[in-house]
């Protein structure tokens, strides 16, 4: 999904006088951009022939309710209301005439018989391409080399046998080499590779797998590389920064985010701000404003000050690359800004209704693409909504600004949260208050940012000055964020997809809709606040995550480990990273943890060793232990780099080896040797850790595999292998011993392991076989985060996020 972006930064709405009767918003266009951007979104999904069909019954309605209406009798007035309601019906039927038709052509080039012929084929081939966007870097398993995805346009493809076919399809690019990153869009290249279907939804005829790097055929454009040179260069001026707000810089003024944080990323996206980390329409509404309102101070006639705007806004879309997303981004920012500047929201909205229906006919791609939703929604709803809050605050007595500041972030949330409640399931309570504490850092960032990069070719010591200077207004961004996403009472679980999307769209303009009667308005006051008053204070002190008495997590990380050991409040010991830095830090944020007390490495595959990053961030580790074996290297100096990163000493840890931090005691009682040629030598060398916590035993046997079960059968440490709680080694794969399993013989037994897995994990029959033992099991692909809990009087209880599933006496 691309990241959505939000036209709604800090616009200024000008102050106009508040007239006796406001008249009606002029929504005559309104019922054609809809009408097109529907039916060109379930184009997507469907054929041809449906399309052309939809195409000419459209036609034949629109030509013959026009005819009816032209030929109604003139003056009669029982003919007035339905002749406008006919006339937007009309529109409405144009409107699926356009979105079908443009669909329908994309179509054809998308569905053409010769290539797709050799995608069922899976056909290995030679393409000529011409790249359409910025390669986007894909992270894959840690230690190995990310994927790039790169959208191309094809001229020519020639199959094994040499037959060249002619064709002007999408392809998306997927590339191993890193020499694809580096592209501009415009380059013309030569790729060798194999291709596969799609997932269908878009106009990309097929996927083009490639380990080879591009030929380069030419150079792409001046503006391209002009865009190139100032991108690189704005990226060098914040190199010297600290990385979360060098790596926002970027990705504020052009949306540049290769060197952005994952969790500042995430972080922005839980408090309702990633519209920040991508080019959006308010980009351009800041910078517009911004020349606007010199050329205004400098007493510039009208003509001229649309002259240096366009120059502005031409500028602006060479640095941020014409990609079709800053096109889209350029075109609604203008809109918005046009609208908004001029006090004519009238006149804004068939400019709006109008650019929907160019773009969406130029391509309709767009009209599945959640950005472009969001920043339409954006913009319409700052042209419909916020003129009429901001003016209800200031006939209440709010300053003119802080009638500005509240009326854009909210009207502007309000409009997009249907969307943004589909794509996650949530629907964010701190999203208004984050974006209206984000206005007064936004545009000074957004400018700061501009001008490092326009003077980064000609004075790279002064745009490392500016960009400095402009690093402080995104570290207060990164601020909001972090501590709005860690609130406890931030987002509300609600319907995902289309059903939660349509649901809340419904729901919002009812409110809206009411709420222009003063005693609907009174109503829904009352109830918000009793909803304040009454339901936050209750899910901050009892929140449920995590569940009191608990004595072990284990995180719901993918495809891998971290199992957290609770120390004292806001401490812990925190077993294996998982694979991603961002899902273990969510991870140890639901539960608080603000410092490491000590960080264990079972291993060093990537799996119990990537997301060590985020195990650093924003929080103190006290120490890190690892295992004896070094392998495999890259694993190894990762956890090492992270530790010299942030100040832990690192230490080797053998069998016999204890630890004691508050409420939790840890033993290494394996592995009892090292093991050398057995089918992977760094998973039965794991560290296998006795831990107790609140007089629960848990045993957590890392990766280690039947090998070394054995082995720890015959050498069993002195309190025996008998546990309460097993996390179960190596993800419940079928490398277990079947004695080991017995001999532990656990109450509850906890499988950490990533969802459509490709290595079949769990097992089946091992699963089965602890569950006929008597543990109650449960894994992290179909429950997410499991917490063993101790119940006064009542023994273990098994905990998911939300919900008590088992509950067995120890």
């Amino acid at each position: 999904m691309p990241t959505p972006d939000v036209p709604a930064r800090a616009v200024s709405i000008p102050a106009v006088p508040t007239p006796a009767r406001k008249d009606p918003p002029d929504l005559r266009l309104a019922g054609l951009a809809v009408a097109t951007w529907l039916t060109a979104l379930a184009g997507l999904y469907l054929s041809v022939p449906v399309m052309v069909a939809v195409a000419v019954l459209a036609t034949i309605g629109a030509l013959a309710l026009a005819g009816q209406l032209l030929r109604r009798p003139p003056n009669e007035t029982r003919w007035a209301g339905i002749g406008r309601y006919g006339w937007i019906a009309v529109t409405v039927l144009l409107g699926v005439v356009c979105g079908s038709t443009a669909t329908a052509a994309r179509l054809v080039v998308r569905d053409a018989t010769p290539l797709a012929n050799l995608v069922t084929a899976g056909a290995s081939v030679t393409a000529e391409l011409v790249v359409r966007d910025d390669p986007r870097a894909v992270r894959g398993t840690t230690g190995r080399p990310p994927i790039y995805l790169v959208a191309v346009g094809s001229s020519w493809v020639r199959d094994p046998a040499g037959t060249r076919v002619h064709t002007d399809a999408r392809i998306l690019v997927l590339a191993s080499d890193p020499d694809w990153r580096e592209l501009l869009p415009g380059q013309r290249v030569i790729a060798n590779g194999r291709l596969a279907a799609p997932q269908g939804g878009d106009l990309t005829a097929a996927v083009l797998s490639v380990g080879t790097p591009p030929v380069r055929l030419g150079e792409p454009s001046w503006a391209q590389r002009a865009a190139g040179t100032l991108r690189a260069g704005l990226q060098r001026a914040c190199a010297p920064l600290p990385d979360e707000p060098g790596g926002l810089l970027p990705g504020l003024v052009v949306g540049d985010t290769s060197r952005l944080d994952p969790a500042v990323e995430d972080d922005f996206l839980a408090t309702g701000m990633t519209h920040l980390n991508a080019v959006s329409g308010s980009n351009v509404a800041i910078l517009i404003g911004l020349v606007l309102l010199l050329a205004r101070w400098g007493r510039a006639g009208p003509w001229l000050a649309a002259a240096l705007c366009g120059v502005a806004l031409v500028g602006f879309v060479i640095l941020a690359r014409p990609s079709p997303s800053v096109v889209r981004a350029a075109t609604m920012g203008a809109v918005g800004l046009l609208g908004l500047a001029l006090g004519r929201p009238r006149a804004a909205l068939p400019a709006l209704g109008a650019a929907v229906v160019v773009l969406v006919v130029a391509d309709p791609e767009l009209a599945g693409d959640a950005g472009f939703a969001l920043s339409v929604l954006a913009t319409g709803g700052l042209l419909l909504i916020a003129p009429g809050w901001r003016d209800a605050l200031r006939r209440r007595g709010v300053p003119v600004g802080a009638a500005e500041a509240l009326a854009v972030p909210a009207a502007a949330q309000v409009a997009c949260a249907p969307v943004v409640a589909g794509l996650s399931g949530t629907v964010s309570l701190v999203a208004v208050p984050a974006n209206l504490l984000a206005v007064p850092a936004i545009a000074p960032a957004t400018v700061l940012g501009v001008v490092a990069a326009v003077v980064s070719p000609v004075w790279p010591a002064g745009a490392e000055f500016v960009a400095w200077l402009g690093s402080w207004p995104a570290w207060w961004l990164v601020t909001v964020a972090r501590y709005g996403a860690r609130l406890p009472v931030g987002t509300l679980p609600w319907l995902d997809g289309v059903a939660g999307g349509l649901t809340l769209a419904a729901l919002t303009v009812a409110l809206l809709v009411a709420a222009r009667h003063p005693l609907v308005r009174r109503l829904v006051a009352v109830v918000a606040v009793a909803v304040v008053v009454g339901a936050l204070p209750v899910r901050m002190v009892a929140n449920g995550w995590p569940p009191e008495g608990w004595v072990v997590v284990v995180c719901a990380v993918g495809q891998g480990d971290a199992v957290v050991l609770p120390v004292g409040s806001g401490r812990a010991v925190l077993v294996d990273t998982g694979p991603d830095p961002v899902a273990v830090d969510r991870c140890l944020r639901r539960l608080g943890i603000r410092t490491v007390s000590l960080l264990v490495v079972s291993h060093f595959h990537a799996d119990h060793t990537g997301g060590v990053d985020g195990v650093f961030r924003g929080r103190r580790v006290a120490a890190v232990a690892t295992p004896q074996w070094p392998e495999p290297a890259t694993g190894r100096e990762m956890v090492e780099a992270a530790a010299v990163r942030g100040g832990a000493p690192v230490a080797v840890v053998g069998t016999g080896w204890s630890y004691l931090a508050g409420r939790v005691a840890l033993a290494s009682v394996g592995p009892p040797q090292q093991l050398r040629g057995t089918r992977s030598d760094p998973n039965n060398n794991s560290v296998i850790l006795s831990a107790r916590v609140r007089g629960v035993h848990i045993l957590l046997a890392g990766d280690a595999e039947s090998e070394q079960q054995r082995a720890l059968l015959d050498n069993p440490p002195p309190d025996g292998l008998r546990a309460d709680v097993l996390k179960v080694a190596h993800h419940g794969s079928a490398y277990q011993d079947a004695g080991f399993l017995d001999a532990v013989s656990p109450a509850v037994a906890l499988v950490p392991v990533g969802v459509d897995n490709r290595y079949g994990h769990p097992n089946a029959a091992v699963l089965g076989r602890l569950a006929r033992g008597g543990a109650r099991v449960l894994r992290t692909d179909t429950d997410g985060d499991l917490a063993v809990v101790v119940r006064p009087g009542r023994g273990l209880a098994v905990v998911v996020r939300g919900s008590e599933v088992g509950e067995r006496g120890s």
